[in-house]
Formats: structure tokens, C-alpha cells, sequence
């Protein structure tokens, strides 16, 4: 669960650092069993036990972060606590928003869940709102609606994608798929280009209005259930 070694977590429970029901766990060699409500009854370092498994959460990703462990510069998973970065299974992001690119952001460590969202057998809807570097002709939304647009450097058609405008520049587009930088390549395949991009919704889960960009929070079952809705 990341939070340490043996020898680390063995000196802290005989330190007190390991509450179980309200009592100092000191003896460390005890086997406690893994349930459901472990959690709200167990405190490492004064604070409540992480779920063992199956975290989900969602962060309003800000402009500039990257969705990779491997480039330079700040990433996702540099707002989540150190011990998370140490958890196995590994916390992975649901999909990616690149780095110009705001929003919500699901990372979890269930692997089942993370390719249930991202498989395209599920047809799970993205929103986008693009802000948009030259006013709309007015023939996108038949365009985007109809399918069968092809991006350059591929040979695969779209699938439909719902567009809404909002003004003369921006656009609220709705996609089912994921391919790379998929928004941005489609307003260029229409001669227009994306100068700010932010996803409101994943499925029926939408970004909390007071959720700030670099915030984060775990998400209940009921909240994950909606990706599905």
C-alpha cells in the first residue's frame, strides 16, 4: 500500500503510530484481517488506513501537467500522496489529457475498472469544451454528427460525435472514442485550431464545481457507478 517496509512499519507500530479500533497496535507480528471497514477503524500516522485496494479518484487536472510518469516537468501524480507513488498495483490514470489540456482526470489501481472505461465496446462519452481560434462556418456540427470524418494519418473513419455550439468560438463536443489529441485534430480537420481545451464530463460523472485545478479527491461507489450512467 506504499506506506513503507516491514522495518519501517514495525518501528512505527511499536512507536503508537498504529491505531486499531481506537487502541495502539504494538504488537506488530498481529495478522488483522482485510475487510471492508478496515479503513474507518484503523489510523497510520494519525490518519485514517488508505482502502487497500480499489482506489478511484478524480482530479481537475491544470494546464501544464502531464499524464506520463516518464517526461520532465510536473505530473499528475506529483499532487497524490508520496505513498501512493509506491502502491502495487501501481495508480494509473484513466486514459490521458495532454498536457495543454484541463479538466477531469480519473487515476485508480483496478485495472478491471480502468479498461471498462477506456474499452470502445463501452462507448463511454467524453465532453470537451474547445475555445477555438477562428469562428465556426456553421458545417461542423453536420460534419462531426454524421461520422465518417478520417484524421489525417489514419485510415479509420470517426464514430459520430455530438457538437453544441456555445458561441462563434466555442463548442461543447461530445466523443465516444479515444485517440490521440482526438479534439484537437478534429476542429484542424475542419481548418480550425483548439487554443484551450477542458473536459467537463466522463460519462455521467461531471467535474465538481468546487473542485479547484490541482485538487483531488477519492470517489464513492455511487460517483464511479455514474461513469457508466
Amino acid at each position: 500500500m506504499g506506506y513503507g517496509s516491514r522495518t519501517e512499519m514495525a518501528r512505527l507500530g511499536r512507536a503508537g503510530g498504529i491505531m486499531l479500533d481506537g487502541v495502539e497496535l504494538t504488537d506488530v507480528s498481529r495478522r488483522i484481517s482485510v475487510t471492508p471497514d478496515l479503513p474507518s477503524r484503523m489510523q497510520v500516522d494519525g490518519r485514517p488506513l488508505d482502502p487497500p485496494a480499489g482506489l478511484v479518484m478524480m482530479l481537475h487536472k491544470p494546464l501544464g501537467m502531464t499524464c506520463s510518469r516518464k517526461e520532465d516537468g510536473a505530473l499528475v501524480y506529483d499532487v497524490l500522496p508520496d505513498r501512493w507513488r509506491r502502491r502495487d498495483p501501481a495508480i494509473s490514470t484513466i486514459g490521458r489529457l495532454d498536457k495543454q489540456t484541463t479538466g477531469l482526470l480519473l487515476l485508480t489501481d483496478d485495472g478491471d475498472l480502468l479498461h471498462r472505461v477506456i474499452s470502445p465496446r463501452r462507448h463511454v462519452a467524453k465532453v470537451y469544451r474547445a475555445t477555438l481560434a477562428r469562428p465556426l462556418v456553421g458545417t461542423e456540427q453536420a460534419m462531426f454528427e454524421a461520422g465518417g470524418l478520417v484524421l489525417e494519418g489514419e485510415d479509420k473513419p470517426l464514430s459520430p460525435a455530438a457538437l453544441e455550439v456555445l458561441s462563434p468560438t466555442e463548442a461543447r463536443l461530445t466523443v465516444t472514442e479515444g485517440r490521440y489529441h482526438m479534439v484537437r485534430r478534429m476542429f484542424a480537420a475542419v481548418g480550425n485550431h483548439v487554443e484551450a481545451l477542458h473536459r467537463e464530463r466522463i460519462g455521467g460523472l461531471s467535474l465538481p464545481g468546487d473542485l479547484e485545478p490541482g485538487q483531488w479527491r477519492l470517489m464513492t461507489p455511487d460517483e464511479t457507478a455514474l461513469i457508466f450512467a
